[in-house]
Parts: structure tokens; C-alpha cells; sequence
């Protein structure tokens, strides 16, 4: 990979990092499911007027927007809001990896290796020491909201696959015309009327620094980046970055919010990092580590 390549791949990471503690200072202002209305009207407006929409069916951009946008950000957003410290969402939710591994297998029959199992055990157990300590720095809701959107940003990932290959960012502007209007009748039935107004009535700079930045910085800027690189290098040169997401969400959350884990959290948080280590690199360390045939 070349060295502005790695740059880009670099920023990605950071921008998606520090995604989690901008979530979490928008909350502060604005509730989740508006929030989320908000992020993705951004997003296609007025991007969809210059991105040209991907020639594939109509219901595979419904599926996308429904899964990996919808779903996942409506979950995660709502799991933020109810005690789900941002370090440890930007953790728990790359359990999308594993739940990608199962789902994958399950509706479009993948393999799965040794080195993944292997790698979802490890998580696994790291998962539930972190969910075994409810109450302490987080709530069983929020953690296991967060859950839930690992679990739809994997579906949006074999929705993805099963499209093959596309651009990118016209999938993600054209896939996220789908959940603004949900969004948007979610928040007015679940956060009332009252709420979304009083939000509109106190929008404040904050308030657009957040949603500018997750629009046009973690979605636009970030997926562009990244479909970029996808497209120039193999995945598995490029996926094991994904990696380091969570480390940059945990320490830009314990600089600037004050998050802090407990030994056990901490403990769990390495081990869910060792076992996305080990599904992400575990097939070519073996391949490395397989003896050659001698010739005869």
C-alpha cells in the first residue's frame, strides 16, 4: 500500500473513531431516532442530485438503507441514549464481524474456516465478561441495543455482498434515501411531538458540527475512502485497519468524556479485539505458518 494510501486509510479510522464521542455529544441535544433522521437527510441532500444511482434493483437499495443505516444506526443511537458508553459501543459493535460470519453462511451459504471459529469463541468470552458488568458503567439495554446493530449492520453487509460489485459511495447515497422518513415516524411516535420540537427549537452550532460531521465526515468521506481502497488493494490488506476503530473509540472517549473500564471490561475489550484479530488475519497466519511440501 503506498504511503498516501495508508494516510487515507489512517483518517478513516480516526474519523470513524472518534464518530462515537460526536454521537454522543449530538444525544446531548438531540434524541436518538432524530438524530438519525437528521444525519441521513444530510446525506442525500444534495448528494443525490451530483452521485449517479447504482444500476441494481430497487429492493436491494431498500435493503441496504434498512439494514446497514436504518437499522444499525437506530439501534445504536437508541443504545448511546440509554447508558451505552461511546468507547464501548465503538467495541461492541464490531461483533457486526461475527454476526457478517454467520449470517453470510446461514442465506448465501459462505464457508466458514477454523481461524473464525476460533476468533468467535475468543470474542465471544470477551462479550460476555463485558455484558457481565451491567450497571457499572453501563446498561443491559444499552449493551444489548448495540447488539442488535452489530446484528443489522451484518445483515446490511450480506445485503451488500449479495449485490456484488458496485460504486460505493452512489450505493450509499441512493441506499440512504431510504431511512429518513422511518427515521423520522419513529422519533415522532416514540420521542413525541414535543420533543422533536423542543430539539428544533434549541439547535445550536453543536448541534450542526455533529450532524455535518457525521454526515459528510463519517458516511460521505469515510465509505468514500474506503470504497477507494477496496477497490485498489485485496480485503484482506485493507480490513485489518477496521481493527484499530475501536481502539481510537476508546481512547478518544476516555480523553474527552472521561469513560474509564473497570479490569474485567478491560479484560473483555482485549479479548473481543484478539478474537476480531484472529478472524480477520487467522486464515493467512496459517497459511504462513503451514509447512511447504518438500519437492521430491
Amino acid at each position: 500500500m503506498s504511503s498516501r494510501d495508508l494516510l487515507l486509510a489512517l483518517v478513516v479510522i480516526v474519523v470513524w473513531g472518534l464518530n462515537f464521542v460526536v454521537i454522543m455529544t449530538g444525544l446531548q441535544h438531540l434524541p436518538p431516532l432524530l438524530l438519525g433522521a437528521l444525519r441521513f437527510t444530510l446525506v442525500v441532500f444534495p448528494a443525490i442530485l451530483f452521485v449517479r444511482r447504482p444500476q441494481i434493483p430497487w429492493r436491494w437499495l431498500l435493503a441496504y438503507g434498512l439494514t446497514i443505516s436504518l437499522g444499525q444506526f437506530a439501534f445504536l443511537f437508541s443504545a448511546m441514549a440509554v447508558g451505552m458508553p461511546a468507547g464501548l459501543a465503538s467495541l461492541v459493535l464490531q461483533s457486526q464481524a461475527f454476526f457478517t460470519l454467520l449470517f453470510a453462511a446461514v442465506f448465501i451459504g459462505e464457508r466458514v474456516r477454523m481461524p473464525n471459529l476460533v476468533g468467535l469463541v475468543v470474542a465471544a468470552v470477551g462479550l460476555t465478561m463485558i455484558g457481565m458488568q451491567v450497571d457499572r458503567v453501563m446498561t443491559l439495554a444499552g449493551f444489548l441495543l448495540t447488539i442488535c446493530a452489530a446484528s443489522m449492520w451484518a445483515l446490511g453487509n450480506v445485503v451488500t455482498r449479495r449485490i456484488g460489485k458496485v460504486n460505493l459511495v452512489g450505493l450509499v447515497v441512493w441506499g440512504n434515501l431510504v431511512p429518513p422518513l422511518p427515521f423520522l415516524v419513529l422519533s415522532w411516535w416514540l420521542e413525541g411531538p414535543q420533543a422533536i420540537q423542543m430539539a428544533i427549537a434549541g439547535f445550536s452550532l453543536q448541534s450542526a458540527f455533529v450532524l455535518a460531521y457525521l454526515a459528510f465526515g463519517a458516511t460521505l468521506l469515510g465509505y468514500s475512502i474506503w470504497g477507494r481502497l477496496l477497490s485498489r488493494y485485496p480485503a484482506s490488506q485493507v480490513a485489518p485497519f477496521s481493527l484499530l476503530v475501536p481502539v481510537v473509540g476508546l481512547t478518544s472517549a476516555s480523553l474527552l468524556l472521561g469513560d474509564r473500564l473497570g479490569l474485567w471490561q478491560m479484560i473483555g475489550a482485549l479479548l473481543v479485539m484478539l478474537g476480531l484479530l484472529i478472524n480477520v488475519c487467522g486464515g493467512w497466519l496459517v497459511g504462513r505458518l503451514r509447512p511447504v511440501p518438500a519437492r521430491v
